[in-house]
């Protein structure tokens, strides 16, 4: 893989990378075009990262199909699917990590302690594999892309990180490959997500609002669905992920529900 990107550098060609774990949907592909928009040639990685999950996560049975994802990509124009195994990236002595500690203290980083250092970790090999020009991530994973965009820059890693927007089934709910876990009344109940954060953007539209009052009306109108079990819902500030007291338009919300064991995660800007 590196070898192909710095031969691919030195001919003059900028390259896109699009991290994936596998089992691609349309939200994928859009960061794909996003990428070839910007780029000469698209890498798309396909590695379900193991030190991103926690023990008793579904890192076993999270859903793989390669030779389905390499038909979606040959058919998108990606150039290259980068599938490494796990023992190519960890060696059994495997003993170094990147860890950001400013933005991974709160939402998913609280409520998966540890999750973020895999991911920094995983995605500084990929852009040293790789060598992209830009890298591409969906805002549906909203803390994610700014843990790895702090890193790009506290690291100096020569590479532009660019935040695609959440693609979305017709009733709203955002494409995710765990969506494929869910059964028909899950799945009914899922877009919950979607409309709370429309019936929050809908609430500031009329007038700020304290942090502390719309929490609780949401927490209730997330509930309200039999089979949902909230992780949390947050509003914070989108630079700082710093919570905020008063929620007015320009405020972020951010949550994560369950269904059965499946956790979906949702953000939109208010």
């Amino acid at each position: 893989m590196q070898a192909w990107s710095l031969a691919t550098r030195r001919a003059g060609l900028r390259i896109g990378l699009v991290p994936t774990m596998g089992y691609l949907h349309d939200g994928h592909l859009s960061l794909v075009r996003e990428a070839l928009a910007r780029a000469d040639r698209c890498v798309l990685s396909i590695f379900v990262n193991p030190i991103q999950f926690l023990p008793g996560e579904d890192l076993a049975k999270y859903p793989r199909d390669l030779p389905r994802d390499e038909r979606l990509c040959e058919s998108a124009g990606v150039d290259v699917v980068f599938h490494p195994e796990a023992s190519a990236l960890y060696a059994p002595d495997f003993s170094t990590y990147v860890e950001e500690t400013a933005l991974t203290g709160v939402l998913c980083g609280a409520s998966r302690p540890g999750h973020f250092r895999g991911v920094t970790t995983v995605v500084a090999k990929l852009f040293n594999l790789v060598q992209p020009d830009v890298a591409v991530f969906g805002q549906k994973d909203f803390q994610q892309a700014a843990v790895v965009k702090r890193m790009a820059g506290d690291l100096n890693f020569p590479v532009k990180i660019v935040v695609a927007p959440t693609r979305r089934e017709p009733d709203g709910l955002a494409m995710s490959s765990r969506n494929k876990y869910l059964d028909p009344e899950q799945r009914a109940q899922a877009v919950i997500l979607y409309h709370s954060l429309q019936a929050a953007k809908a609430a500031v539209k009329i007038k700020s609002i304290a942090a502390g009052r719309l929490k609780d009306d949401l927490t209730e109108f997330i509930t309200a669905a039999p089979l949902a079990r909230l992780d949390y819902v947050e509003l914070f500030d989108p630079a700082t992920l710093e919570p905020v007291k008063l929620v007015k338009p320009g405020t972020q919300m951010a949550l994560a529900v369950f269904f059965g064991k499946t956790r979906l995660i949702d953000n939109d800007r208010l």
